[in-house]
């Protein structure tokens, strides 16, 4: 148990490191962006912004993790990350509503920003996201796994804006600066409608996977003595860990030895599944289900 708390602690603290780190220049990159004139580097504080959020919160997690399940919160904290995603959600769509604000009317009177700070700039964006990437990538949890997918897309952006900086300082298409912005922003738009849609189903407790969820109806009513299942139930905590209920309608009275053997079998039959809670009840002939 010690060593596992050490991990625990171990991990929480890369994962704050990196928080620090995009949260100050964050800072320097709207800064920076506001400085050069530069709507790509503006994007891509938006965008960090957007992942010193996420991190703020894995962060978050990552210590309320460790306190157990009370009578306010019964299944555990995992469900804040649900609200942090959605918070980040509206955050980036917010922000990147206003890049192409900025962006798009500069295409038809580009202006020509200051190369030589984009390229010191990227220069600097590489550099700490590419820090941070590493740092991450020394962790196993899940946590950090996803926020290491988050720090090289960081990098990429980053390259991205050292390219055209460079064609900047030799050639003068200022054109070039929105249109790395649009298209970078367009991406990230496109990225995060899609999980932020995602995110608004799970909060109202939709079906996480409608394929699971045939496929333990199957698993389930293919077990012997249950006729018939109802009140079947699969909704996620956060996205990873699904939590299953059931009533299944036992076909005739059976004995308590009968009853194990079921409970067995339904173990055996949802294990593929990696359900985090499960409740299954039985109801024998000519019982009323007290939930209708």
């Amino acid at each position: 148990m010690t060593g596992h708390n050490h991990q625990h602690d171990v991990s929480s603290d890369r994962i704050g490191v990196v928080f620090f780190l995009n949260f100050f220049f964050t800072i320097i990159e709207f800064i920076g962006g506001y400085l050069t004139n530069s709507t790509a580097i503006m994007a891509d504080a938006v965008h960090d912004l957007g992942d010193t959020l996420s991190i703020g919160l894995a962060w978050l997690l990552s210590k309320l993790s460790r306190k157990n399940a009370n009578d306010n919160y019964t299944y555990g904290y995992y469900r804040f990350s649900l609200l942090g995603a959605l918070i980040n959600g509206v955050v980036l769509i917010a922000g990147s509503a206003w890049v192409l604000s900025e962006a798009i009317p500069k295409l038809f009177e580009p202006e020509m920003p200051h190369a030589q700070g984009m390229f010191w700039l990227a220069i600097l964006g590489v550099t700490v996201n590419g820090y941070a990437a590493w740092k991450i990538s020394k962790g196993k949890t899940m946590n950090e796994r996803i926020l290491n997918w988050h720090l090289l897309e960081d990098v990429l952006g980053w390259v991205s804006v050292l390219i055209v900086s460079i064609l900047l300082l030799f050639f003068d298409w200022p054109i070039l600066d929105p249109l790395l912005s649009i298209v970078f922003t367009l991406f990230i738009l496109i990225n995060v409608l899609r999980n932020t849609r995602k995110t608004i189903k799970l909060f109202l407790q939709s079906t996480p996977d409608e394929k699971m969820l045939d496929e333990i109806r199957n698993k389930l009513t293919s077990i012997e003595h249950v006729d018939a299942i109802h009140y079947l139930h699969l909704w996620s905590l956060d996205g990873e860990r699904n939590v299953l209920t059931a009533h299944l309608e036992i076909d005739q009275m059976i004995s308590a030895g009968q009853q194990k053997q079921i409970k067995q079998q339904i173990s055996e039959r949802l294990a593929g599944f990696s359900l985090a809670h499960t409740t299954i009840e039985f109801e024998l002939p000519d019982e009323t289900c007290r939930d209708d």
